[in-house]
């Protein structure tokens, strides 16, 4: 479990869905002028539903088990595959885009100062107290 029951795993996972969000993202406004390009997107749920599948592991007796070992190259990016917002098909939308840079980034800097709290409390403990 870790010794802080798993804190700073959790952060560590919040911190890749964070960074591949950011990739994202900066796709979208690379190619804010590139025809029919759509844009991507970063959905939490899936991306939490991979990273949980792909750190399941389970022995298996007999072939018609469930197989956990899903591998999923994917990490909860998707397209929006009916959306056009230009005249030339291109589906990134700029203000949408900065929007969600700025919200990401607010969430970044929450998790680094989480994670560096934790590792402070912990470099506290070794030094015993003082």
């Amino acid at each position: 479990m870790g010794i802080f029951g798993g804190t700073i795993s959790d952060l560590e996972r919040g911190l890749d869905f964070s960074a591949v969000k950011h990739k994202a993202i900066a796709q979208n406004i690379a190619n804010v002028d590139t025809p029919n390009y759509k844009a991507k997107g970063v959905n939490f749920k899936d991306f939490l539903s991979d990273a949980k599948q792909s750190t399941i592991s389970a022995y298996r007796t007999n072939e018609k088990h469930f197989n956990f070992q899903v591998q999923s190259s994917s990490q909860g990016v998707y397209k929006y595959t009916n959306f056009r917002y230009s005249e030339n098909g291109n589906g990134v939308d700029m203000d949408k885009e900065q929007a969600n840079l700025a919200t990401n980034q607010i969430y970044y800097n929450a998790l680094v100062d989480r994670m560096s709290s934790k590792l402070n409390t912990l470099q506290t403990v070794i030094k015993g107290g003082r």
